[in-house]
């Protein structure tokens, strides 16, 4: 399929790739017109297929596609424009309508580097959209292109939930990472502006959390009562999936509470270098008071200042000046000793 550049990487129709699959054989590319033409098909000759059509919502085309050549149910084209981006599977008729976020195929541990994808499924046909292009959609689309063979619509759900399952959990291993070394810079007393750092992965964990969290239970809901076309074996790997992602949600709560922790010592520790900062400037500041005071007293021109015919005057103001230096450098000490 050759792409347009001004299309957003997918063709005139906005669609980004598609391909059919035949009982028993891996799936081939499938261009548009011959999507059409199977979709156009008597239902009885496609009861051994089943195709998987992803859409590039960027391209205004894609929408327009869907709403001329596909009877897709009415709560699939709310869900693109609602502003609520939850993960949730939810049944529609003979479809299950997901709403599914994902991170960016370059995600670099920023909170606007999450979106959305959104899927309608039925017995033999997968319809998938999205804006920006995703790290899970691309996995499905890898197994696809090395020949795995897949035996139904609900068997390519499953496995885009277990391939976002496993791009959650490398983010969670990477963010471990992270904070281990941010703990070790810490230990080592190397501390050098990490509070950022940690602001910033927990902001992403909190957003992930917040659009993953529905979603355990949305499955939940749907396993209680799946559709009649899905079959036991992927009714099973759909539980695996809900105890996966609960797993995950879980990890991040630990990870959201560690870094909560991580932020407070920091903290305490940025506060004892300012107090032990404030310290030093403080006895510099009383040490350099008696000279400053008796350096302005013998400075003033007028008569009668001490000494001023003496003649050790000098070495005398000097050891009255180093004895109360010496004096307030003691006390402070002292009360610091004592703090």
């Amino acid at each position: 399929m050759v792409l347009d550049n001004l299309s957003y990487g997918s063709d005139q129709s906005g669609l980004v790739c598609g391909y059919l699959f035949e009982r028993g054989q891996a799936g081939r590319a499938l261009p548009t017109h011959e999507a059409l033409e199977w979709l156009h098909q008597p239902h009885h000759a496609k009861e051994n297929s089943f195709i998987w059509l992803h859409f590039n919502l960027s391209n205004v085309a894609a929408e327009k596609w869907l709403h001329e050549h596909l009877q897709l149910p009415q709560e699939f084209y709310e869900t693109l424009h609602e502003g609520s981006r939850s993960s949730r599977i939810e049944h529609a008729g003979h479809n299950l309508i997901a709403v599914i976020n994902d991170v960016l195929h370059d995600f670099s541990f920023e909170a606007s580097d999450i979106a959305t994808l959104w899927l309608s499924v039925t017995s033999n046909v997968m319809i998938s959209a999205r804006r920006k292009p995703l790290q899970a959609i691309d996995r499905l689309r890898n197994a696809v292109n090395r020949g795995e063979s897949f035996h139904s619509p609900g068997a390519l759900l499953i496995h885009l939930l277990h391939d976002q399952g496993d791009v959650l959990v490398g983010i969670v291993r990477e963010v471990v990472r992270k904070i281990d070394e941010i703990e070790d810079t810490l230990l080592a007393d190397r501390l050098n502006h990490k509070r950022a750092n940690l602001g910033a992965i927990r902001r992403v964990l909190v957003r992930l959390q917040r659009l993953l969290a529905p979603e355990p239970a949305a499955l939940f809901r749907l396993l209680q009562k799946p559709p009649v076309w899905l079959e036991e074996h992927d009714v099973q790997e759909l539980r695996q999936s809900t105890e996966e992602f609960a797993v995950v949600l879980s990890d991040m709560a630990a990870l959201q509470e560690r870094i909560k922790l991580l932020q407070e010592e920091i903290a305490a520790s940025v506060n004892e270098q300012n107090n032990r900062s404030l310290f030093v400037l403080t006895v510099v500041t009383v040490l350099a008071l008696p000279i400053n005071m008796i350096a302005g007293l013998l400075g003033m021109n007028v008569g009668g200042i001490p000494l001023s015919q003496h003649e050790h005057g000098f070495w005398i103001i000097v050891a009255i000046v180093v004895t109360f230096t010496f004096m307030a450098g003691w006390l402070a000490f002292r009360n610091r000793d004592r703090d």
